[in-house]
């Protein structure tokens, strides 16, 4: 095993030899409110990665991959937001379903599933959110009953990212008739495209539609495709959430330091760093950075143990906070000039786009205010919130 710097100017020069030719036009594009951006290119970028062994670099070896150590994987996902390469298209996958299955999925359910994970022939979406349980996951009602060698999936997920461009989705499901809240619920593997399922794009702020409403009207998936035992599917689903807040993040705050830092130069070039009130927004906005990037590396004993645990939640906050308040600084700095989009087609640039798209950043993947229940009753333990 190469040491951290070996293998962090291993993937630079990687990066540096491929992010040229065809690919090189791809840096930049795509993330969060441009996934839309040169898809089929980045698709293309990622199964190249894929074929030269640069997926999944911290599964373990036998299935598929590098079995890199955490400091490693902290090192690709930094060189990699470094190169400004694009958007992954096959991070939910990678990053969240695959480790779920490493921990808890059957040897038949990872020789059938991670393979074509790492080569990037299947993506994947997430199936947790509905229109009355969103942030309230435990209030799940879409439901799946079985039938002889099969589940039936009927029901409804909203807000379900990349599902117009995913194969797969692993959905929470409550199959045991009658339960109420975390009970009952199981984690089942669901495949998109056939009879019984319709997804419908949302149109968002920003214009593009990368969430989406599922319908499932009597899908149905092999029994085989259940991860856990049945009424298990909280716990796993918890982990797999744990998984999404782990190592990529890192990779994450190099995008928001780029961010910043451009926003710092646009502030003094046109004036609005000399207001004394800017400046010190500025400097909190560096200082809260700086934060974000040590409560990461301090949760990432929780990753190195095979599962975040709780805590992860303080994380998720952190960076989803600074992140909206990153996007009205932005605002703030252009003044007036960045209520208006100068001419036709009157798309808007990058900084419109960070504002109104970071407004998701403290409602997705758990709102605030349930992660600081999760904080308060699992972390500190403090007496659950009293409900109906």
């Amino acid at each position: 095993m190469s040491s951290v710097e070996e293998f962090r100017t291993e993937i630079r020069g990687w990066l540096a030899a491929n992010l040229t030719g065809d690919f090189a036009g791809l840096r930049g594009r795509g993330g969060p409110g441009r996934e839309h951006e040169a898809f089929a290119e980045r698709l293309a970028w990622e199964r190249h990665m894929a074929a030269e062994g640069w997926t999944c670099v911290g599964w373990p070896v036998e299935h598929g991959g590098r079995g890199a150590t955490i400091e490693q994987q902290v090192a690709f996902h930094e060189e990699y937001a470094l190169a400004d390469a694009p958007a992954r298209v096959n991070h939910i996958g990678e990053q969240l379903l695959g480790p779920t299955l490493v921990a808890f999925g059957t040897p038949e359910q990872q020789e059938r599933f991670l393979p074509p994970i790492v080569a990037v022939e299947e993506l994947w979406c997430q199936g947790y959110s509905e229109p009355d349980a969103g942030s309230d996951l435990a209030n799940v009602r879409t439901r799946a009953e079985r039938d002889g060698e099969e589940w039936v999936v009927t029901g409804q997920k909203i807000w379900t990212s990349l599902a117009h461009d995913a194969q797969w989705c692993f959905v929470v499901a409550r199959t045991e008739a009658g339960s109420t809240r975390h009970a009952g619920l199981s984690y089942l593997l669901v495949p998109l495209g056939r009879p019984g399922v319709e997804i419908r794009p949302i149109q968002q702020l920003t214009g593009t539609s990368e969430f989406n409403e599922v319908f499932f009207d009597g899908a149905r998936t092999s029994a085989a495709h259940l991860v856990g035992a049945p009424g298990d599917g909280w716990r796993i689903a918890m982990a797999t959430l744990g998984f999404e807040r782990g190592v990529s993040t890192l990779g994450q705050q190099v995008g928001f330091r780029r961010e910043l830092e451009t926003l710092i130069e646009v502030a003094r070039r046109n004036g609005a760093a000399d207001d004394p009130l800017i400046r010190d927004r500025l400097a909190r906005a560096w200082t809260g950075l700086e934060t974000i990037r040590f409560n990461a590396l301090r949760m990432l004993d929780g990753v190195a143990a095979g599962a975040p645990g709780p805590e992860a939640s303080i994380g998720k906050i952190f960076w989803a906070t600074w992140h909206r308040e990153l996007g009205e600084l932005a605002m703030s700095v252009l003044g007036a000039g960045g209520m208006t989009a100068p001419e036709a087609p009157y798309e808007l640039d990058d900084w419109q786009r960070l504002f109104l798209f970071s407004r998701s950043d403290t409602i997705y993947a758990g709102s605030n205010e349930i992660q600081r229940n999760i904080i308060a009753e699992r972390v500190l333990g403090l007496p659950k919130e009293i409900r109906p």
